[in-house]
């Protein structure tokens, strides 16, 4: 498949994503099964970053190749865990299959 198909169909599955993420029933699952207790949504700006980073991504992992990537999002991921206690694998476990252990310790300072 060329490049811009590829990068269309990745831009796409991520507006698919900003559309579901911000759909009622995930705004409640998020309230219902993580410390975000008055999640509201995305605001359209933060959506549209999505969206863009997710072209700039799919672009740096052409110059990075796999192990590059795959290198990058798990830095990344760990960063975030240590950082800021949340990341996207967190998030995704979290809507899936909801863990105590996990909101507890999100929700220390």
């Amino acid at each position: 498949m060329p490049l811009a198909w590829r990068l269309c169909l990745a831009i796409s599955l991520e507006a698919g994503w900003e559309v579901f993420e911000n759909c009622d029933f995930t705004i409640q699952r998020y309230r219902e099964m993580t410390i975000a207790l008055d999640y509201k949504g995305d605001s359209i700006a933060n959506s549209l970053g999505d969206i863009l980073c997710c072209g700039a991504g799919f672009l740096l992992t052409r110059r990075l190749g796999v192990w590059g990537s795959v290198s990058l999002f798990v830095a990344t991921e760990v960063v975030l865990l240590i950082w800021i206690r949340d990341s996207l694998l967190l998030n995704v476990v979290m809507l899936a299959w909801p863990i105590d252990a996990i909101k507890t310790w999100q929700m220390v300072h």
